[in-house]
């Protein structure tokens, strides 16, 4: 196995992590205020063409996770991890892939089917996109269910409790029916074959739904959780064989993987060969999301620092990136530290080691040099409706 092999495999590794960490943390941005007044408005459609409409978010509903959730992460991670290797060292392996994979089946399904809409409507245009048919999709909590509150009520409220409180708001493009198509034959072939590839397009999309989705409230709730899984990576897989066994033991889209005898494997298909035996390196999809979602908080922040200065603006594409830009350079410089120091060693490295420093320290430096230090670690991520209330509230305090 030449090194040239090895160092194509480390870049599409790397490539393979960067690809949902980018584009999830522009899809976790909050969609854009609609402006109060028309000459606001008016501004806004002068000065940025990349304005999202409020529709385009419906159904997006982040879990956002806090301090006192960030420190149970490490003990919620290890049970799980426990529990899986135990599962495999004592239960009939075909056993556990059969229901992992039924599992990871419809899961990863519903994530490869949301992703491949992203990317159609991103090839398309938006508006193109609008300009075929969709349908409202909307699920609402039985009225019974719904907290009781006081006896005088609005005729919107009285409607609001009669329908039950409204839990998903979507839209349905005609265009998406032929993806969840699509996305069903994939995972059905994955089932099938359980081929590297097809494992890989779950396991992709699995992480870009997981930064989209799930947000950090601070900085100081994501260097807690770097902190607590940095001890965590090292421990299981320094101190044990547990969290490598369950990584290799696993068929299942937990990973994304690329051969390390890729070039000869795809020569020996080319000559008529039978199908190589491919010598699989991997990386975990905990080293992409969980660094990934601190990522996005850094670009959340960058666009909270541009609306603050330019009130007017609506975009969420074009705005200075300065913690995202250094968080990412951080991201892929530990993990090419990682990936050196197991191409010198021979030996599987927990990349948290390398990259939960690297995230944080990018921040804590970035922050030091631009004199924010205080407002970076004291800032906390809420919506527009919540910080407004907030500053409503602390005015009639004072």
């Amino acid at each position: 196995m030449s090194d040239r092999d090895l160092f194509l495999a480390y870049g599409a590794l790397m490539a393979g992590a960067l690809v949902p960490i980018y584009h999830g943390s522009f899809a976790s941005l909050p969609p854009s205020k609609a402006p109060k007044s028309k000459a606001i408005k008016d501004a806004a459609d002068a000065s940025d063409s990349d304005v999202d409409d409020d529709e385009d978010q419906e159904g997006l509903h982040t879990e956002t996770l806090t301090s006192e959730e960030a420190w149970m992460f490490p003990v919620l991670g290890s049970a799980v991890l426990l529990s899986m290797y135990l599962v495999f060292k004592y239960v009939d392996k075909k056993y556990v892939d059969l229901v992992l994979g039924a599992y990871f089946g419809v899961v990863g399904g519903l994530a490869v089917w949301k992703t491949f809409g992203a990317i159609a409507k991103g090839v398309l245009g938006k508006a193109i996109w609008n300009n075929f048919t969709s349908y409202k999709l909307r699920v609402n909590r039985s009225a019974g269910a719904s907290k009781q509150g006081s006896n005088v009520k609005t005729r919107s409220q009285s409607k609001k409790d009669k329908e039950g409180e409204e839990i998903f708001v979507g839209r349905l493009s005609i265009l998406q029916l032929p993806l969840l198509a699509l996305s069903g034959i994939i995972v059905g072939l994955y089932l099938w074959t359980r081929h590297w590839a097809l494992s890989n397009i779950l396991a992709l999309s699995l992480s870009h739904n997981a930064i989209s989705l799930m947000a950090l409230d601070s900085f100081r709730t994501g260097s807690i959780m770097l902190g607590g899984l940095f001890l965590y990576d090292i421990f299981w897989v320094f101190g044990t064989d547990v969290m490598v066994s369950v990584a290799r033991g696993f068929d299942g889209p937990i990973k994304i993987v690329w051969p390390k005898n890729f070039v000869q494997g795809v020569w020996e298909i080319a000559s008529g060969a039978p199908q190589p035996k491919w010598q699989l390196t991997m990386l975990g999809l905990g080293d992409i999301v969980i660094p990934g979602i601190f990522i996005a908080l850094a670009l959340r922040f960058d666009l909270q620092q541009h609306r603050a200065q330019n009130p007017t603006s609506r975009t969420r594409t074009h705005f200075a990136r300065p913690y995202f830009v250094a968080c990412l350079t951080a991201y892929i410089l530990g993990l090419s530290t990682t990936m050196g120091v197991m191409h010198f060693f021979q030996a599987a490295q927990p990349a948290l080691l390398y990259l939960s420093p690297a995230c944080v320290g990018a921040i804590l430096g970035t922050s030091l040099v631009k004199g924010e230090f205080s407002k970076v670690w004291n800032w906390t991520d809420e919506s527009d409706e919540e910080r407004e209330k907030r500053e409503k509230e602390e005015k009639k305090e004072k």
